[in-house]
């Protein structure tokens, strides 16, 4: 068997033959140095890789020499990274670079998922294993949206292939955040009317992880919570159901869950930090739930198929109840050309919450 069939290498395919060539770009030092970073300057925008080729990238590392080194606090949400494919305009990957390498909240942790890891020390090592395929070019840029000069590492790791294998769908990533959710003040309710009562028999309210037109499949996201309610009452922020519309179709859709927690394959308001390949707690929050929450789930051997459309939604809080900071990553796969991504947030809206700072306005 030959790249034709095995296009991305598993344990269960590695023993047969590959008709392919590995590459990699990086930035080592090209005098021969130690140098082995490159430079990107407040505003400029650096291509890392520009391959003009057949084949598929397989694997991108990279850390950035962060707050110790160049003194800018949450850098991660201000940097962004950007692919296009294919000579595309519009890009297939916009997301701030820490939480397109799986966490939010302008953090690092380390932790370890099948398509994405952050590696010692302390996660600041970013890992990407999603196979990214092109049929004539593929680029990856770096904006530097930071105040300062960035240093920043990478290897990009490729297959070069005689001939594109049919049937590869393209790769996709973005972003989105509400801070905060639009909820609904507590009123008369009681703690726990307010926590698991009422009836959402349309989705519409739900926050959104993903919207896309076209044919493809997603294959997962990572999601992250940063509770800004003030009570000493019970206060778990996870008590949405997930609904994901395929092809347009009405409430009830056709995948349904029972909650944030499920969806997230955990249970019973986890706060344990947990990784596994396909799904796992980076952050579980403090006491009562309180603070910075980080999950991810992966849909890499049950991808979600759509052959219009898919909408990727989840309640914040039963029955869209809760106003929290929500923002997340979605991935998926799908036929060119897609839907323009909505305009990224500037930086001054990507920014988390510092709670020292953070006035609370509701119980």
């Amino acid at each position: 068997m030959n790249n034709l069939l095995y296009p991305v290498a598993s344990l269960s395919t590695i023993a047969y033959s590959r008709d392919s060539k590995r590459k990699r770009l990086s930035s080592y030092d090209k005098t021969g140095g130690n140098d082995d970073r490159i430079y990107i300057e407040p505003g400029e925008s650096r291509l890392i890789a520009d391959i003009k080729d057949i084949g598929c990238i397989n694997h991108i590392w990279c850390t950035i020499a962060g707050e110790n080194f160049i003194n800018e606090k949450n850098y991660l949400r201000k940097i962004i990274i950007h692919m296009y494919w294919d000579g595309e305009e519009n890009p297939s990957v916009e997301v701030p670079i820490g939480d397109f390498f799986g966490m939010g909240h302008a953090q690092c942790h380390n932790y370890v998922s099948e398509p994405l890891q952050m590696s010692p020390q302390n996660g600041k090592s970013f890992n990407c294993w999603f196979p990214m395929p092109f049929s004539a070019n593929a680029k990856i840029e770096i904006l530097n949206e930071c105040d300062k000069q960035i240093i920043f590492y990478y290897y990009v790791d490729y297959e070069e292939y005689n001939q594109m294998p049919e049937g590869l769908l393209r790769f996709h990533a973005s972003w989105n955040r509400e801070c905060p959710t639009k909820g609904v003040e507590q009123g008369n309710m009681t703690n726990r009317e307010w926590l698991f009562e009422g009836k959402n028999t349309t989705g519409k309210k739900n926050y959104v992880i993903l919207e896309a037109k076209g044919k493809g499949h997603y294959v997962g996201c990572n999601l992250n919570i940063h509770n800004l309610r003030d009570t000493t009452k019970w206060d778990w922020p996870g008590e949405g159901d997930d609904m994901i519309f395929i092809d347009s179709e009405k409430w009830p859709p056709t995948l349904h869950g029972t909650g944030t927690e499920d969806y997230f394959n955990t249970a019973w308001c986890p706060t344990q930090e947990y990784n596994s390949p396909y799904h796992g707690i980076i952050l579980g929050g403090k006491d009562n739930w309180k603070g910075m929450i980080s999950y991810y789930r992966y849909h890499i051997r049950d991808p979600i198929m759509f052959e219009k459309s898919i909408k990727v939604t989840i309640e914040h809080g039963h029955n869209n109840h809760r106003s929290d900071d929500w923002s997340s990553t979605a991935y998926w796969y799908q036929t060119e050309p897609h839907m323009k991504f909505k305009s990224l947030l500037p930086v001054k809206l990507r920014l988390p919450i510092d709670e020292e700072e953070f006035q609370w306005e509701w119980k």
